[in-house]
């Protein structure tokens, strides 16, 4: 999926859309996609400017993205106005390495559970092969007034 797919299935626009290619999706399974991180990132200079690193709590909400793609292509439908994906939890969440301008992160997420509207996934953000952060992510989609 190109960065025109990805658009129509996360309500998300600069500067919180951190995703920016699906490379593969099985729906009902497992998605990879990833994320060209750059020194343009509105984060950079306040994080920190003598030594840039991506906000881990960043790479989690990339993650819980990459996982509304994988929920909604398993549903068959597209988000709506009428509705938003929410988290409802994160456990189990660890860093590993730092993420710095120029990498590539690789997201991995695999469905673990559905029950009641509650997706479970497990998660893993690469860069160069390494585990830069792993979660397990609760989220659900609701209906807004």
């Amino acid at each position: 999926m190109d960065i025109h797919e990805i658009l129509e299935y996360l309500p998300h626009r600069y500067p919180m859309l951190l995703v920016d290619r699906v490379l593969e999706v099985i729906p009902g399974e497992r998605i990879v996609a990833l994320k060209n991180v750059s020194i343009n990132e509105p984060f950079f200079p306040g994080h920190y400017p003598h030594h840039p690193v991506m906000p881990g709590v960043l790479v989690i909400e990339a993650l819980a993205q990459t996982a509304a793609i994988l929920s909604f292509k398993t549903m068959g439908g597209k988000p709506d106005d009428k509705s938003v994906y929410y988290f409802v939890g994160i456990d189990g969440a660890r860093f590993k390495r730092p993420v710095s301008p120029g990498d590539q992160l690789i997201f991995e997420v695999s469905i673990l559970a559905n029950k009641r509207g509650i997706w479970k996934f497990a998660a893993q953000a690469k860069v160069d092969g390494q585990i830069a952060a792993e979660a397990e992510l609760m989220c659900t989609v609701r209906s807004i007034e």
